[in-house]
């Protein structure tokens, strides 16, 4: 996905290139991002292939999303007057310790752990943060049987 994007962008690349909003959804969600950025994937494990390999532009988009994430978190703790945990899930939260580190440096953690739940924290950090898995097929299932249930 693109991000946060500045509207009055949307509309002057749309009106550039004439595009219909199907079209500019498809760049907003399909071509921006990662992929965008990096020419490679928006793919994680694709984008860190290509890093490994020397690719600038790969590593270019992955440092911008993890400060775009950084910068989030830190505002969100900000509004909220600081917090008592941080939870990280979903694909990012799960499975990339190289992003959850530079989201939570600061705070003293520890551990690198992939897909199980689990505290990373130190006894020392004055924020607590863990791991927690997802099922999102599972979600996806329980949403789908609600909405046939329905009809």
């Amino acid at each position: 996905r693109s991000g946060a994007v500045d509207p009055s962008v949307v509309l002057f690349i749309m009106e550039k290139e004439n595009l219909t909003p199907q079209q500019m959804s498809d760049v907003l969600n399909k071509k921006s991002g990662m992929l965008g950025i990096s020419g490679v994937s928006s793919d994680d494990r694709d984008i860190e292939k290509a890093i490994a390999a020397g690719n600038e532009r790969a590593k270019l988009a992955w440092e911008m999303r993890t400060y775009e994430i950084v910068k989030y978190v830190g505002s969100f703790i900000s509004a909220l007057g600081g917090v008592d945990a941080i939870v990280f899930t979903a694909g990012i939260g799960e499975n990339q310790p190289m992003v959850r580190s530079e989201v939570i440096k600061s705070l003293k953690y520890r551990g690198k752990v992939h897909g199980e739940e689990m505290e990373i924290t130190t006894p020392e950090s004055s924020v607590r943060a863990f791991v927690i898995p997802t099922n999102e097929e599972l979600v996806i299932a329980r949403d789908t049987k609600a909405i046939v249930d329905q009809l």
